[in-house]
């Protein structure tokens, strides 16, 4: 049985001209390629890409429409720890300074965003992912100017302070 017999090359070339992404150009032109003469074994071998694969993108291509079958299909992934509420919440709690949190720090840090979420959210998360829910926020990372060497000691300033667990 032959595949793709019922699309043809001018329904793959004119989705093609609507094509946006890397992945759907990569498949319609490897089903255009195939309805030009090469088999599939063939053109899974030139571009290192499973046979089955291929076949499957096919597989999709005769039983949806072309435009919802070049298109990754929607993965589940793992649920968020944060609600959007609560992302809302955190979004909120995180434009006003920390002593309107409860904290006794002048701004926040990744570690003192890091606790409220553990304090009020019940989610822990790792620091990366806590400055990328800060940089969501609208917040950007800015350290401390340097002090010359030459400062006094009491006109230095510190960075990083630890966050006391009480």
């Amino acid at each position: 049985m032959t595949r793709l017999e019922n699309v043809s090359i001018e329904e793959l070339e004119a989705a093609l001209d609507e094509a946006s992404g890397k992945r759907e150009t990569k498949r319609l032109l490897v089903a255009i390629i195939y309805k030009r003469g090469p088999s599939a074994p063939m053109i899974a071998e030139w571009l290192d890409t499973r046979e089955q694969t291929i076949y499957r993108w096919f597989d999709r291509l005769e039983t949806e429409p072309i435009s919802e079958a070049v298109q990754d299909r929607q993965r589940s992934g793992r649920p968020p720890k944060l609600d959007d509420a609560d992302r809302a919440e955190f979004r909120e709690a995180v434009q006003n300074p920390p002593v309107e949190a409860g904290y006794d720090r002048p701004s926040w840090t990744t570690e003192l965003a890091q606790q409220l979420l553990e304090d009020e959210f019940d989610a822990e998360y790792s620091r990366r992912h806590v400055q990328r829910l800060l940089r969501d926020a609208d917040l950007t990372w800015q350290g401390a100017r340097p002090q010359p060497p030459t400062a006094d000691g009491d006109e230095r300033t510190e960075v990083w302070k630890p966050i006391e667990n009480e």
